[in-house]
Parts: structure tokens; C-alpha cells; sequence
């Protein structure tokens, strides 16, 4: 409990396999489950009807990273934990190429996405969204063929969940979950990552 959300603080916390979640109003909490949810790297599993939906999305990566983190937190969904303070936090982050969105387009209106943290080759994902059938599915698979392109690298997805459980996720250790957590951060950022990181 307690900490604050300042850059330095949120990398150091990711590098040390936690992340952040506010409890209340005025408390923050941090959190390394065990087990800890993944999304193996090239193993999400893609229904013939998502590959039907995939094919009627674009996909875009930090062109409107703020409406993507707002969108997440709509207030609306249950269980809402990101605050107005979160979507400043996280979007500092992204302002210093530490984090990234992925938007997914259809017919020229965002109808989904997701953001999270990226340090070298290991990728934290924090939330995501959708306004249209897949379209939060869509983003967690060009996710992963974005990652694909860097070795050793990990999608942590914090919680399994029935619905992550149905696009490949799985649980480990939090003990193996470290291990792959400190090589990852030594490794190579995907290219798609660094080309979007401001110059």
C-alpha cells in the first residue's frame, strides 16, 4: 500500500513485477499475483470468427493513446479502477515512449483498444476496451504479432479470466513469471513500439 504514480515509480515497480491498482479514492495498492496471467507469444488463438473481424479492422498504435486509457475507465464498466490520476500517469509514461496503445478503427470510429507498459521486450497490459463485436480481441492480436518480432519477449496480462483464457492466456509461477520478467526487460523493443516513441 501507498507509493505514488511518478514515472520512476511505476518502472521500477514493473521491472519488480508489480503494478499499481487505487483502492478507495485516496489509497493505492500494488499487486504481483501468483499465479500470473500471460498471453504466450504467438500462441493467442484466433476462431474463424475473429479472423472474419480481424479483416474489417485497422489498426493504429499511439495516435490517440488518452481517449484509448479514458475508454477503459469508463465509469460505466464494472469494477472501474482507472481514475483521472491513472490517466495522467499513464499518459506521461506514454509521452516518454514507455507506453503505448493499440487503437482499432473501423470505418473511421475507435471501436476498441488497449494500453499498457513496455520495457524492452516484455509488454504489461493494464486494460482494454470495445464498442464493437472483437474489437478488444482484435487489438490483443496485433499486440501479439507486434511482439512476436522480439525475442524473449512477454505479454503479461495480470489475472486469467474466462475470456483471456479463450484467446490463449495462461497462468505461471510468480517465481517463473520473474525469471522471464528480468530477461525480457533487457531485451529488444519490438520495432512498431519504438517507431512510435516521440523523437
Amino acid at each position: 500500500m501507498g507509493g505514488d504514480l511518478e514515472p520512476g515509480t511505476l518502472l521500477d515497480a514493473y521491472r519488480a513485477g508489480y503494478f499499481p491498482m487505487p483502492l478507495g479514492r485516496r489509497q493505492l495498492g500494488w499487486f504481483s499475483p501468483d499465479p500470473r496471467a500471460i498471453l504466450p507469444t504467438g500462441g493467442v488463438h484466433v476462431s474463424r470468427t475473429l479472423a472474419r473481424h480481424l479483416r474489417r479492422f485497422e489498426f493504429t498504435i499511439d495516435t490517440c493513446f488518452e481517449r484509448v486509457v479514458e475508454a477503459c475507465g469508463d465509469p460505466g464498466r464494472p469494477h472501474g479502477w482507472i481514475t483521472p490520476a491513472v490517466v495522467q500517469a499513464y499518459s506521461r509514461l506514454q509521452r516518454s515512449g514507455w507506453a503505448h496503445s493499440i487503437e482499432v478503427w473501423q470505418e473511421g470510429e475507435l471501436v476498441g483498444g488497449l494500453y499498457g507498459v513496455s520495457i524492452g521486450s516484455f509488454f504489461a497490459g493494464e486494460s482494454m476496451f470495445h464498442r464493437a463485436t472483437d474489437a478488444s480481441k482484435a487489438a490483443m492480436v496485433h499486440l501479439d504479432r507486434i511482439m512476436q518480432s522480439s525475442d524473449g519477449s512477454l505479454i503479461d496480462v495480470q489475472w486469467q479470466t474466462p475470456h483471456l483464457a479463450s484467446m490463449g492466456v495462461v497462468e505461471i509461477s510468480r517465481r517463473e513469471y520473474l525469471q522471464r520478467l528480468r530477461t525480457a526487460c533487457r531485451g529488444t523493443v519490438p520495432a512498431a513500439l519504438m517507431d512510435s516513441r516521440p523523437v
